[in-house]
């Protein structure tokens, strides 16, 4: 089921056998989301409207700003003048002593900054602060295989206007895979911080017993977030980049790509494929 921040209609023009005829057409929204920091102007970024909380929360953790539930407090809409809320603003007030949060603004700085110049300066800033996951959990062959198709079936707004990606967690703990959550955006990286929020302020994490799907290919940042949360098995349609590989490798995450057609590709730690 679609909501009526993520979808809207316009008109367009439309060309079918060699004729135009003017109809509607439905997109998917794009706009603006500010974050502020106990008030403060923190980051902007480009989201899907929905499930704003989760994206701010999961990318405070994925950057990390915060390192458990604890450290999340009050998230709020910011009000404007007449005290109705933004809706594209939100404050946070972190549980985080101001000399840590100086600290972890700095740290994070300087590794933004080198993410591009020095890909190894990267990896080494991210493992120093995220423990290698080690997990015996397994999967079987068979359900990596499913996960794409279950994925695709709940992803409504992408159904209604085919411009969406999405990430999809899923519970491993169980006889068989269980598709707990799913979020879409028109950003790969918003999806998969909505979902990681959504298991953040659900006091789910580390998330040591899941597995997650992702539209798309598998970025360096997506692989950040996945070890941020603790998951150690990170799947997705299409393919990793180099870095996306040595960072998997450095964290202890099972990474799989071209997860499609009837296989896949599994690019470090296979052995948890089981089978």
């Amino acid at each position: 089921m679609t909501n009526g921040k993520s979808v809207r209609q316009v008109n367009a023009r439309k060309w079918r056998d060699g004729a135009a005829r003017a109809e509607t057409d439905r997109l998917a929204v794009e706009e603006p989301l500010e974050i502020r920091l106990g008030g403060r102007r923190f980051t902007l970024t480009m989201r899907t409207p929905g499930n704003d909380e989760e994206l701010a929360a999961g990318f405070l953790l994925a950057e990390g700003f915060i390192d458990s539930t604890a450290e999340l407090g009050e998230i709020r809409r910011v009000r404007d003048a007449k005290g109705a809320p933004e809706a594209n603003a939100i404050d946070i007030v972190l549980n985080v002593p101001a000399d840590g949060l100086r600290e972890r603004l700095k740290r994070n700085f300087a590794v933004s900054s080198s993410c591009g110049v020095c890909g190894k300066t990267s990896i080494d800033a991210l493992t120093r602060r995220i423990e290698p996951i080690v997990s015996t959990l397994t999967i079987a062959p068979g359900e990596v295989l499913a996960m794409p198709a279950r994925m695709r079936a709940a992803q409504a707004v992408f159904a209604a206007t085919g411009g969406l990606h999405a990430a999809a967690l899923f519970d491993l703990s169980a006889r068989a895979p269980r598709l707990l959550a799913l979020r879409e955006d028109v950003g790969r990286h918003n999806a998969v911080d909505k979902v990681v929020g959504w298991a953040l302020r659900a006091g789910m994490t580390p998330l040591s017993r899941h597995a997650m799907m992702v539209s798309g290919r598998l970025s360096f940042e997506i692989v950040q977030k996945a070890a941020a949360a603790g998951i150690p098995i990170l799947c997705a349609v299409s393919a990793p980049s180099s870095l996306a590989v040595e960072l998997a490798e450095e964290a202890g995450i099972t990474l799989a790509g071209f997860v499609r057609d009837g296989g896949f590709n599994v690019y470090a730690h296979p052995d948890r494929i089981a089978g």
